[in-house]
Formats: structure tokens, C-alpha cells, sequence
């Protein structure tokens, strides 16, 4: 698919920065907006429309946090090519209606590490959800547009702006090489971390 017409959004971000502006941008232009706690708070409160995921999944978030999104009902969203015929019939099949932008920023590891957290607490703040959302959507950048940053929203718009909502294929694959390298660095951060604990 060349130009991906962008008509629901899937939104978690730890950093919240530009986020309503960029929400408000979509909203306006008729996207449905898909969030997770804090994020669907925020988004709420800044007078937007929001469909909470456990809405989504029929499942209440659990396990403190750990687990919203690990969901077929979100993945299934996510990893769906939706030029495979297959694909399509599955999604209709067991009702999992498909996202076209998935907006995900992870928790802020890096600074959780700095206050000297003991390692079971430090733990806590390691991102599983996030990662997984990010991965699942730049494999398929075919099929769906990856934002793994604040960095990158004022290009989407753009994108969009100048493509009557659609955003290109060329565009969709640097997110996904931008959103790998972001998640790479996540874990070798997480690892260089855990093996500092170790000695």
C-alpha cells in the first residue's frame, strides 16, 4: 500500500509532550482515538474523545499495569497486513477492527535507574506493553505508521496535511527503522543495566 489512510490511532506515551496537540489534530480530522490509562486521563482532560483499551480488549487492565495491551484484539489491530485478503477476512471474522497509527513512547527507564532504586523496583519500570506495540508496528510499516517519539509528530502532520489524511510508504518505513533503533537502545540500556546489578 502506498498511501495508508489514517483513520484509528492507538496512544501511550510516557512523554506526553505535543500529545493533545497532535490527539486534537487527529480527532479533528476524524480519527478515532484508542489510549491507555494515564494517556486517555490526559487526553480526556484536554477535551478529547477517547476509546479507553480496555474497551478495546473486553479486559480490565491487570497485574498492577503490566498487562493492558497485551491483547489480540490490539495486536491483531496492529500486525494485520491489510493488503492479505486473509488477513482482512480475520480481522472481520473475530471483529478485530484494524489500527492505522500506533503513538508510543516507553517508560523512562534511564531516569528510574538514576534515583537508585533497588533492583526489584527498578524493575517495575521496565516497558513490556510499549515495545512490543512499537516492534508489531514497525514490522508491518506496510500496513500502519509508527510514531515512537514526540520528535516525529510535526512531520506526520505534515504528511497527512499534504496527503488528504494518508501517510506515504517511504515515510512509514523511516518510522520503522527510527522506531527499531529506539527499541534497541531501550534494551541494551536494560541489559547493560541488570549486569551492572549482577556484579
Amino acid at each position: 500500500m502506498e498511501f495508508l489512510p489514517i483513520k484509528r490511532a492507538l496512544m501511550s506515551a510516557t512523554d506526553k509532550s505535543g500529545l493533545a496537540d497532535f490527539a486534537a489534530f487527529l480527532a479533528g480530522n476524524g480519527v478515532e482515538l484508542v489510549s491507555t490509562g494515564g494517556t486517555r486521563r490526559m487526553l480526556e482532560g484536554a477535551g478529547l474523545k477517547v476509546t479507553p483499551v480496555s474497551r478495546v480488549t473486553g479486559f480490565p487492565e491487570i497485574l498492577g499495569g503490566r498487562v493492558k495491551t497485551l491483547h489480540p484484539h490490539i495486536h491483531g489491530g496492529v500486525l494485520a497486513d491489510k493488503d492479505n485478503p486473509e488477513h482482512v477476512a480475520t480481522l472481520r471474522e473475530l471483529g478485530i477492527a484494524p489500527f492505522d497509527l500506533i503513538c508510543v513512547n516507553l517508560y523512562d527507564f534511564a531516569t528510574a535507574a538514576a534515583k537508585g532504586l533497588d533492583l526489584k523496583q527498578a524493575v517495575e519500570e521496565i516497558d513490556i506493553g510499549g515495545p512490543c506495540m512499537l516492534r508489531a508496528a514497525a514490522k508491518n510499516y506496510h500496513s500502519i505508521l509508527v510514531l515512537p517519539s514526540p520528535a516525529y509528530y510535526g512531520r506526520a502532520m505534515e504528511e497527512m496535511r499534504g496527503n488528504s489524511m494518508r501517510v506515504g510508504l517511504e515515510f512509514r518505513r523511516e518510522m520503522s527503522v527510527l522506531t527499531f533503533a529506539a527499541t534497541a537502545a531501550y534494551d541494551r540500556m536494560i541489559a547493560d543495566y541488570l549486569a551492572a546489578a549482577a556484579r
